[in-house]
């Protein structure tokens, strides 16, 4: 079996003792089996908290300490994933759905790393993926036409199957392409300032670190400057 390379780079700073954020997608979950693996072979006493539900039932069938941050209050060490990651190390996220609460632990996390494939790399945000923004239910309507107002326009998001997709909190998620002059600092202030935003995908200073696995496997590493 090939080692996965990235996945022990994610939690190979993890030790005994810590408080853990557990991201959500695929990097995510390859990570989070690396670090149940060592928390039995290394006899880990961690304590976790999951940005997803699917990690948080993940984590716990594995074995897994896993709390709500409310619970645990602060963490020492986040791993979570990137749909796009600029030169600037400013990422879009939520394509899984779950920004929201990865921004609320992101924030309440010492470390943050996130794990991408070379191929989510971009010259400009926007490039390669489009803005995830979770608006409320209730909302929609008029958070879609305040929206158009500062240059964002998208299709609601839907399932395969065809039917409105929801997030762990409910709420639907509309899929915003970034236009190439857009300034992303601006945008991210007025998404924030927009009521009836419940979230949105930018994160523009939460990486401290951003670890990229190459289509060999082999990783390379890049930290906030």
């Amino acid at each position: 079996m090939t080692q996965d390379l990235l996945a022990a780079a994610a939690v190979k700073d993890i030790v005994t003792g810590m408080t853990v954020g557990l991201g959500t997608g695929r990097a995510a979950t390859r990570a989070i089996r690396a670090l149940a693996e060592r928390a039995v072979a290394e006899r880990l006493a961690l304590r976790c908290a999951a940005t997803s539900r699917a990690s948080h039932d993940l984590a716990a069938k594995l074995g897994l300490i896993v709390g709500s941050l409310e619970e645990i209050g602060h963490i020492d060490y986040l791993f979570d994933g990137a749909d796009e990651v600029d030169p600037a190390l400013r990422m879009i996220k939520g394509r899984g759905g779950a920004m929201t609460r990865e921004k609320i632990v992101a924030h309440a996390s010492a470390r943050r790393v996130y794990l991408i494939q070379s191929d989510k790399l971009s010259s400009r945000l926007g490039e390669r993926a489009p803005l995830p923004v979770e608006v409320r239910d209730s909302e929609l309507a008029r958070v879609r036409e305040n929206l158009r107002e500062i240059g964002l326009k998208g299709p609601v998001r839907l399932k395969d199957d065809g039917t409105p997709y929801k997030t762990d909190n409910g709420n639907p998620v509309i899929d915003a392409p970034l236009a190439a002059n857009l300034d992303v600092e601006k945008l991210g202030a007025s998404l924030d300032a927009l009521a009836g935003v419940v979230g949105h995908g930018l994160f523009l200073t939460e990486a401290n670190d951003v670890l990229i696995e190459d289509t060999d496997g082999r990783v390379s590493h890049r930290s906030r400057a």
